[in-house]
């Protein structure tokens, strides 16, 4: 895959790209803790989470995962999955569906749109497949500043739910 959007290349993503994905998942701790959010994501790095480096080698070997670019440094990761995580407490869609299970970008390159690039692939890969539904689920706490990113780029509110003290927000998007 060769797409490119302000610079940014966008490729599937592999096994061999574990450890990038896990240090942008380090640094987005580190940068929402040192913003006062403990509560997204905790207070644990990533790599220091029991099970946190597993989890990111099953989303590169069991679904499909996309690696975004700049200058040949990955600066972003998306993983799409036919449906939700099952550790949520969030309803299939009744119809199918391509499921964002994660998204993040590097810190050190914040602001450059490789989230917005990453959803828009997401988006362009939903197309490909024949599928008209894209949907994601994100923290809802705080000021709201994610659940309004992913209405940025595209998607509309639908379900509110709780998994134990964590607020979350389903978001859903129209690709047909």
């Amino acid at each position: 895959m060769n797409d490119t959007t302000h610079g940014i290349r966008i490729r599937p993503g592999s096994l061999a790209d574990v450890p990038a994905i896990v240090d942008m998942l380090d640094s987005a701790v580190a940068w929402m803790n040192g913003r006062g959010n403990t509560e997204q994501w905790g207070t644990t790095p990533y790599s220091q989470k029991p099970g946190g480096v597993a989890r990111v080698e099953r989303y590169t070997t069991e679904n499909v995962p996309y690696i975004a670019e700049l200058g040949g440094t990955a600066v972003g990761a998306l993983v799409l999955d036919s449906g939700p995580s099952p550790q949520m407490p969030i309803e299939p869609a009744e119809e199918p569906e391509l499921y964002v299970r994660l998204l993040v970008s590097a810190r050190r390159y914040a602001g450059l749109g490789i989230g917005a690039a990453l959803l828009a692939h997401a988006a362009e890969e939903t197309r490909r497949a024949g599928v008209e539904l894209l949907r994601v689920d994100c923290w809802a706490g705080g000021g709201g500043e994610l659940v309004a990113f992913y209405e940025r780029n595209g998607f509309t509110r639908t379900d509110r739910f709780l998994s134990e003290s964590w607020p979350g927000q389903v978001l859903a998007r129209r690709v047909g």
